[in-house]
């Protein structure tokens, strides 16, 4: 099978199965979403999506945000992983938001990399769910299904896995292959132990082709 056929039977299956997908985070606004992505980083959105309606009604602009202390957004996210790395981040956010920005989340890779704590993974999601650009954020979800499938071949880092999956994704498609890919990772091709039985695109995966599919057939083998 060619890289361009598996490419178009996975984006057939997914168009098929999952046409509508989204973020599981919960969101409002954007300012919210840029919240919620930075307190997601090395945290289940589950946690995230627990601990949002506390912090905004707290927290309901960048305003308020930017005027709270350090200590009081830490007391709120305290559950959420690295609490003292994202109170920091968060009031940074917020600061630079209402000085630079005129209160907006920016719409573009440049500013929202100037922000506090924002990589270009949190800025391609910022990117592709609240303003509906083709950007393909790259998690160790996707950077690990995207590999396993044979959708990428000896991708270094994230930044070589975008530009791969970009390659071959229709443009109009990225934002949507974007939340593919990580729910795939994270409720069927899981890291330790993917559930193969339970996978819709096993037939052109290489990974069930070399581990699972060769190990079964051999107890197929009639002597």
């Amino acid at each position: 099978m060619t890289k361009k056929e598996r490419y178009a039977y996975v984006i057939d299956y997914f168009s098929k199965h999952q046409p509508n997908v989204t973020t599981e985070l919960r969101y409002k606004t954007t300012y919210e979403l840029l919240v919620a992505v930075v307190l997601s980083a090395q945290c289940t959105d589950k946690r995230v999506n627990m601990v949002t309606p506390v912090f905004f009604r707290h927290f309901p602009s960048p305003v308020q945000l930017a005027e709270a202390s350090i200590e009081e957004i830490f007391e709120v996210i305290k559950s959420i992983s690295y609490p003292n790395s994202k109170s920091k981040y968060l009031k940074g956010i917020a600061t630079m938001l209402i000085k630079d920005f005129n209160g907006n989340v920016p719409d573009n890779m440049e500013d929202l990399q100037k922000l506090p704590g924002v990589g270009r993974k949190t800025a391609n999601v910022i990117l592709s769910v609240a303003f509906n650009q083709p950007a393909m954020a790259v998690d160790t979800h996707v950077f690990r299904v995207a590999a396993r499938i044979g959708l990428t071949h000896n991708a270094k880092n994230p930044l070589d896995t975008e530009k791969q999956l970009i390659e071959h994704i229709p443009q109009e498609l990225i934002s949507k292959a974007h939340h593919w890919l990580i729910l795939h990772g994270r409720y069927v091709c899981v890291a330790r132990k993917p559930l193969c039985s339970q996978c819709g695109i096993k037939e052109v995966c290489q990974y069930f082709q070399k581990n699972i599919n060769k190990n079964t057939s051999l107890w197929n083998v009639k002597f």
